[in-house]
């Protein structure tokens, strides 16, 4: 099948699939953050969003500077000059996938992109 390349993520604290997967059109990050532990840096990007899924737990996103509670199920897009950091809540641990893509790439959306057979 060398049309698809598969991985098993574990809980590391974090797995970058760029490598794993061969991509080449996004950055895909699996997080899991402990109980009031947090991404120890604030960052932003030169031209790529980024999009978080909530994958379990609870925690806030600081965007700019204002708190945004998060929890499962909770999807963010952020623009890439966005300042963001990620940290769980106390009671909680927050895992979390973080997709990259560069803002304003997309050609076109499942339909318009897909070849039907």
């Amino acid at each position: 099948m060398s049309n698809l390349k598969k991985v098993n993520v574990t809980e590391a604290p974090r797995t970058e699939l760029h490598d794993a997967l061969g991509l080449t059109g996004a950055e895909i990050s699996i997080n899991h953050l402990p109980a009031g532990a947090g991404v120890p840096f604030v960052h932003s990007h030169k031209n790529n969003e980024e999009i978080y899924l909530i994958l379990s737990g609870k925690g806030k996103a600081v965007i700019d500077g204002e708190d945004v509670e998060i929890a499962k199920g909770d999807v963010v897009r952020i623009s890439p000059e966005g300042k963001r950091q990620f940290l769980a809540a106390e009671d909680s641990e927050l895992s979390y996938a973080c997709i990259q893509v560069k803002a304003g790439s997309i050609g076109g959306f499942t339909a318009e992109d897909a070849v039907m057979y």
